[in-house]
């Protein structure tokens, strides 16, 4: 047990081991499925079954440990320290990505467009190419395709993940004025509207790539809208997935206005892809 003064060390802990043998099949079977193999599906069942196992029963011993008051001042400090650390690699991760649109746009582009250096290539390599955004490269990798409109489906998504950030803080405002209800309804509101944020997203890629012909092969720009807005959608996912457990929590009593970290984390999270979406509205889709 901890104490004050002493920082409390689980023993026996299995769950590492059992993660790590998940994460190895989910991720040798895909290699292979990528590899043409015939087994590789079943090998990444089977390990996604055993990663989400661990999950539950990992995070369902650390819920029982924090609420049976086995977590002091000392380990909450470490907690905080830890979800900080994990958001600022979510930052770097997608730094990459946006540093790579940017360097493409600011760049790459207008240099095989003939600016700068890149006159003798554009007259030599690429003649006629203009720099242009949005661009599938001099070569027209992909062939002809339409640009995601900004001000549909993605403008409603904005609208909704900002309001969602509104809720989150509502029943965070909740919770510490020791409000169960709003803290629940608070929750409820932002579960339903990043669930929606996901519904939708999956409605304007299939609109992409049946009715505009974007697709991850329609060149850079084809490449950095899905990776950029397809990684976000799965953060998306898991930040609603994470407030959803918080939701429950909540209904079954848990969480005090002195101890609730595990809600804050969740809520750290969920502001850090409202901002992440907003880079995302303005770059990838607005300008």
């Amino acid at each position: 047990m901890s104490s004050e003064n002493a920082y409390y060390i689980p023993h026996d802990a299995k769950w590492p081991i059992v993660g790590s043998i998940g994460l190895t099949l989910l991720l040798g079977g895909f290699a292979n499925q990528l590899n043409g193999s015939t087994s590789a599906s079943n090998v990444m069942i089977v390990g996604f079954l055993i990663l989400v196992y661990m999950m539950f029963g990992w995070f369902g011993e650390v819920i029982d440990e924090s609420e049976s008051g086995t977590y002091k001042k000392v380990e909450g400090v470490s907690f905080r320290m830890g979800m900080v650390w994990f958001i600022f690699s979510e930052v770097m991760f997608f730094a990459a990505f946006f540093g790579a649109l940017f360097y493409i746009r600011i760049f790459s582009l207008p240099w095989l467009g003939g600016e700068g250096s890149g006159a003798s290539t554009n007259e030599f390599l690429w003649g006629g190419y203009e720099n242009v955004w949005p661009s599938n490269g001099p070569g027209e990798v992909g062939g002809e395709y339409e640009k995601m409109g900004a001000w549909g489906l993605p403008a409603i998504n904005t609208l909704l993940l900002l309001t969602s950030g509104v809720t989150c803080t509502w029943a965070h405002w909740g919770l510490v004025a020791n409000k169960r209800k709003q803290l629940i309804w608070g929750l409820v509101a932002t579960v339903v509207l990043g669930f929606v944020f996901v519904g939708l997203q999956a409605l304007e890629y299939s609109h992409g790539y049946n009715e505009l012909n974007l697709t991850l092969g329609s060149g850079v720009y084809g490449s950095t809208f899905y990776m950029l807005t397809g990684f976000h959608g799965f953060h998306v996912t898991v930040g609603a997935i994470m407030l959803t457990v918080m939701l429950f929590r909540s209904i079954k009593g848990h969480f005090t206005p002195e101890n609730h970290f595990a809600f804050e984390a969740a809520a750290w999270y969920w502001h850090f892809v409202d901002v992440v979406w907003l880079g995302l509205f303005i770059f990838v889709y607005w300008l």
